[in-house]
């Protein structure tokens, strides 16, 4: 029996996307300044290896190289980010003239090359003349974002169709602030919970700016989510599972659509003593309608509920308290096959939380903005990069997305992360996600076997199921 072919519409938008400090380099070139990541990267032990975003990929240098491949892959759309700090060096006020001609020959090459320019504001790399000042626990850079959003779309907004505020606020904010594993580092819950709310704000602040200029391209934010699969349909389970999409999904969802914080969830950080410093009108902006919700997503999990209540030491830390808020444990299902971050590869999640979400937030238009995997697979005796593991994750993700477009979710766009091997963050050189295969040492790019698979299912509009 020969399989069926799974078919995309034909103005679906396929692509791949990266970001500002994990491939440019020239990390002090024509006037950019340190961002939080240039000094985090740099702080011994918080980077494996020690390694830092000086040079990365040097796409700064080699952007007419990349967008060749991007050209070759056959993409209609290139997710990449700005760095403020090498648009705007004082974090607000006047721009530099050399970032900005930077991106206006990125956009340009990339419309010579027929491939849609689809902007993030922001990927994490604050400057850090502003993070000196109290950063995202400062509600003033929530506004700064704004005036610096504001400037990208009077000099950019005719020429980008698609923009993305923020990326991941999870992560800015919970991973960054309570867990201490990203850029500045703290491990402090009430920082988690204001830096999350400053960076929803910041987003709102910016549609509104986007508004006001009446562009005509598309504009939304970029959460990642995951999936919390209930263990057993034992209600202990069931609820522990809402729990965890509570913390992850809808903290930063429900404000979006919903206008408000998950109450369960809030009640239970009042009685650590956090809270959301919520201000008047602060939800109506929040909550302003956009045109898309990008979605990064990588894996999910089984969630069992822990059925013996956590014990709080007498001083607990950010993790402790969440833990004792959520009051699940993630179960590791035999069968599962990991990437070579650690990762669980299920597929059926990602079908599973686009349902979710088309139900839970009335259908929204979705991007997927990030999908990949980490297969540190190098160069074999041919040259040539044979990543089985990513071409095979990409396939069933691919399935799992037209599963989803089948069943009615509002599915726009594909991005996948990433178009080249680049600085994974607090993992260094060391997690391989690239489409593109890169020498650290020499910067030669060898296109993977996942790059051709890639390449094939947008020229065919599909692949084999």
């Amino acid at each position: 029996m020969s399989s069926l072919p799974i078919r995309f519409p034909a103005d679906f938008l396929w692509g791949s996307a990266t970001s500002a400090y994990q491939i440019e380099g020239a990390a002090a070139t024509d006037g950019r300044t340190p961002s939080i990541w240039d000094t985090f990267a740099r702080t011994p032990g918080c980077v494996e290896g020690g390694d830092t975003g000086d040079v990365a990929c040097d796409s700064y240098h080699r952007v007419e190289e990349d967008v060749a491949l991007l050209k070759q892959m056959g993409a209609r759309v290139y997710r990449f980010s700005i760095s403020w700090s090498r648009v705007m060096p004082e974090g607000r006020g006047a721009t530099n003239p050399a970032g900005i001609a930077y991106y206006r020959r990125l956009i340009a090459l990339l419309h010579e090359a027929g491939i849609a320019p689809m902007v993030t504001l922001y990927h994490w790399d604050l400057p850090q003349c502003l993070h000196d000042e109290g950063g995202w626990l400062n509600r003033q850079t929530a506004h700064d974002f704004a005036a610096y959003a504001n400037r990208m779309f009077e000099v950019f907004g005719e020429t980008v169709p698609y923009w993305f505020t923020i990326n991941e606020p999870w992560c800015v904010s919970f991973l960054s602030h309570a867990m201490g594993h990203h850029a500045p580092g703290a491990r402090d819950l009430q920082q988690a919970l204001t830096v999350a709310h400053h960076t929803l704000l910041a987003h709102g602040l910016a549609v509104k700016a986007f508004r006001q200029r009446q562009l005509g391209g598309k504009i939304g934010i970029a959460p990642n989510v995951d999936w919390r699969e209930p263990f057993s349909q034992h209600p202990d389970d069931v609820a522990a599972s809402e729990r965890g999409l509570d913390w992850f999904n809808r903290w930063f969802l429900d404000p979006l659509y919903h206008g408000r914080y998950p109450e369960a969830l809030q009640a239970h950080y009042a009685r650590l003593g956090a809270h959301v410093p919520v201000q008047d009108g602060d939800m109506a902006l929040i909550s302003m309608p956009t045109d898309m919700l990008g979605i990064n997503f990588y894996t999910g999990s089984y969630a069992m509920a822990r059925h013996t209540p956590v014990a709080l030491p007498e001083q607990p830390d950010a993790m402790a308290k969440i833990d004792a808020v959520l009051d699940l444990a993630t179960v590791n299902v035999p069968g599962f096959a990991k990437t070579d971050i650690g990762w669980d590869i299920f597929p059926e999640a990602f079908y599973k939380v686009l349902l979710w979400l088309r139900d839970e937030y009335g259908n929204p238009p979705v991007f997927i903005t990030e999908n990949g995997a980490c297969d540190n697979t190098g160069p074999s005796d041919d040259g040539q990069v044979h990543d089985a593991v990513r071409v095979a994750y990409y396939h069933r993700h691919v399935i799992a997305l037209n599963r989803a477009l089948r069943s009615g979710c509002d599915l726009r766009g594909y991005t996948a992360w990433s178009l080249i091997d680049n600085f994974e963050w607090a993992f260094g050189y060391g997690k391989r996600f690239g489409l593109v295969h890169v020498d650290f040492t020499t910067l030669a790019r060898t296109p993977k076997d996942s790059f051709r698979w890639l390449q094939r299912l947008i020229a065919d509009g599909g692949c084999e199921a």
